[in-house]
């Protein structure tokens, strides 16, 4: 197992959290580091933004059929209420 030394900016107060958190633990700074890397890595990435599968009907070139209508129109046969005989 090698070991690469390398350099990272991190935050002030992130790195403060980090240094307290291994001193309270009794752990190095490096071992809280490469904890915290593990835990993000065994993390599936989540797939890409849901997309809403197409549910169309008909077909995408007809015309409109509710364009001949109002919004009055409309609104009157959504809440209009059916006939009992």
């Amino acid at each position: 197992m090698g070991i690469m030394k390398t350099t990272l900016d991190i935050h002030d107060a992130l790195l403060d959290r980090a240094k307290r958190h291994a001193q309270k633990t009794g752990r190095p700074l490096r071992a809280v580091v490469e904890d915290g890397l593990r835990q993000v890595l065994a993390v599936p990435v989540s797939p890409h933004h849901y997309q809403l599968p197409d549910m169309s009907v008909g077909d995408a070139d007809a015309a409109d059929p509710l364009e001949a209508y109002s919004w009055q129109d409309l609104r009157g046969m959504i809440y209009e209420k059916p006939e009992t005989g």
